[in-house]
């Protein structure tokens, strides 16, 4: 499947938020947003038009959407099978995204970013209960244990990624010395650490 493969500093800075697209670095004094916090291109040091309803929604789409690194026509589809689950669009919406493996790997700490984790996902080195998956997308289940595989353990950017890794999150259980981790329930709005307004997003889609 096709992705985007620019600059990723670029689009913190069109967003106005950091997305913490490269991972430590986005930490560190060489953040290019910490740096330059304003639009790319040519104008970007000028201010900001006011934005009206729609452009607010776009936009909060596009930073949802560039967070997860997905490009408008899988988001779409998620949009389209989270509207089609019972409960709250929105957050079905995240809780599809959270459990992507991808985005698993990278919370647990076993990828510096969420581009590694897709990378490190399509190179086979990782296990969703003890079988080879190479697909960032697969839908990983509650129950279900993501482990880095053996031929994989020494792998210099896994022990790196786990010596930076910030988050704590109650829907996951993280086993450090088995390189392996747990996803232990479907996660809740307020666990998620996005800080995207997803009610924004469903409404531009209403439209």
């Amino acid at each position: 499947m096709a992705r985007y493969t620019g600059p990723v500093c670029k689009i913190c800075r069109r967003e106005g938020e950091k997305l913490f697209l490269k991972g430590s670095r986005c930490y560190t004094e060489k953040c290019a947003f910490e740096r330059r916090p304003y639009s790319p291109g040519e104008h970007g040091q000028e201010t900001r038009r006011r934005e009206g309803g729609y452009s607010l929604r776009l936009r909060e789409k596009q930073k949802l959407k560039r967070t997860f690194g997905l490009l408008e026509e899988q988001f779409h589809s998620y949009f389209e099978k989270a509207n089609n689950k019972k409960g709250i669009t929105g957050e079905n919406l995240l809780q599809f995204l959270e459990c992507r493996l991808d985005n698993l790997v990278f919370r647990l700490g076993f990828a510096p970013s969420r581009r590694a984790a897709r990378q490190m996902v399509r190179h086979r080195h990782f296990l969703v209960n003890g079988k080879i998956v190479d697909v960032p997308s697969y839908e990983v289940r509650p129950g279900q244990i993501v482990s880095v595989r053996e031929k994989s353990r020494d792998l210099e950017v896994v022990h790196l990624a786990l010596k930076s890794a910030r988050e704590d999150l109650p829907y996951l259980r993280l086993d450090k010395a088995r390189l392996e981790g747990e996803l232990v329930e479907i996660p809740r709005r307020a666990d998620i650490p996005v800080t995207a307004q997803e009610q924004l997003i469903v409404e531009l889609y209403s439209k």
